[in-house]
């Protein structure tokens, strides 16, 4: 047996509250790997093996990294002419990466990159971490790494790194895909002592991200949006957010009848038939291009939109497999999340 091997049971054996003394064989230990993609708050208790940047850790026995959950850090120097830009002309440089985009986009800055040692230092002489989810069926991204909070023990205490991360003033508090079920109000706490210190990306002095005002009106509005939906949605069933490891599942169950649906505008897919728009798994379909353009979908890639109507299942002429879509017959079936300088075009409702 490997030691990774060794070290996954024994964090598997954690997550379900048992003794960890027990030695595990191969088979149990592939089992406990399987557990990790199924519901739960709690996953187990891990060693960090990788810091890759301030809100992105590896830790040993799982296949793909965490994304930690409520921050969003400054990134790290991915490409060196930008490292080299920065020094050049920083003013310059942050002209040239907007280059007239709507939204506020990602940056490589110092700030990003101390950001990354100052995750290293906190993680530095830490034994274990235990990881966390918000939701039990929130498990992976759409990159499919692990959603997670971590949390470690230091000096006695255990701490929450996403949210000591956000005092530290390296991250906002990230509200883009929703804000935290478990630790809202302690990530606003932190946010504003961080803000009030001037620490990290709230310093006058320090090469960062000149936007933040910006970047939290779009965050908080979409954090708006989903927080609706998820209070219409409490003990109903048949709201889904697609995101769910089980929204695939779920919407099978619902065929022939009424949804309500939370998801991104991931993909515009022009078939010779229908406009299919894709979100997570799911196809909207439609088959009149006009009705697209007059529901503001099309203008909607990566954000947020909330849909009603009611699951069919397609069956694929070749292949013979049945999938679920949402056929959308009116451009009020679709809700547009706000998004702050950038105006949804008027829906009409048709009957």
């Amino acid at each position: 047996m490997t030691r990774r091997i060794l070290i996954l049971a024994l964090a598997a054996a954690a997550a379900c509250g048992h003794a960890s003394s027990q030695r595990y064989n191969r088979a149990t230990a592939k089992k406990a790997l399987v557990k990790l993609d199924q519901p739960g708050v709690v996953v187990g208790e891990f060693h960090v093996t990788k810091i890759t940047d301030g809100d992105t850790i590896w830790v040993d026995g799982l296949d793909k990294s965490l994304r930690l959950l409520g921050i969003d850090t400054e990134e790290i120097y991915h490409h060196p002419d930008r490292q080299r830009a920065v020094e050049a002309n920083w003013d310059q440089y942050l002209k040239d990466m907007r280059a007239g985009a709507r939204r506020p986009v990602k940056l490589e800055t110092p700030v990003g990159v101390a950001a990354m040692d100052w995750a290293k230092k906190w993680f530095d002489g830490v034994e274990k971490v235990r990881v966390e989810r918000d939701h039990p069926a929130e498990i992976r991204d759409r990159y499919n790494r692990y959603l997670a909070y971590v949390v470690a023990l230091k000096g006695g205490v255990w701490l929450n790194y996403n949210v000591e991360c956000v005092r530290a003033g390296w991250a906002p508090y990230f509200t883009k895909y929703g804000y935290s079920r478990r630790y809202h109000k302690e990530f606003l706490a932190a946010l504003a002592e961080a803000k009030a210190a001037k620490r990290g990306i709230w310093a006058p002095n320090l090469q960062h991200a000149p936007d933040y005002p910006e970047r939290e009106a779009w965050w908080n509005a979409r954090g708006e949006f989903i927080e609706q939906f998820r209070k219409e949605g409490e003990g109903r069933p048949d709201y889904i957010d697609v995101t769910h490891f089980d929204a695939m599942t779920r919407l099978e169950e619902y065929v022939g009848k009424e949804v309500h649906v939370l998801g991104t505008v991931d993909e515009l897919r022009s078939t010779k038939g229908p406009l299919l728009v894709i979100t997570g798994k799911l196809p909207l379909v439609f088959f009149d291009r006009n009705l697209a353009t007059a529901s503001g979908i099309e203008a909607w890639q990566g954000e947020y939109i909330a849909v009603t109507g009611t699951p069919t299942f397609y069956e694929d002429k070749r292949s013979h497999k049945k999938s679920v879509q949402i056929q959308i017959d009116r451009a009020s079936q679709i809700k547009l999340s706000p998004v702050p300088g950038l105006d949804p075009p008027t829906v009409t409702a048709t009957p």
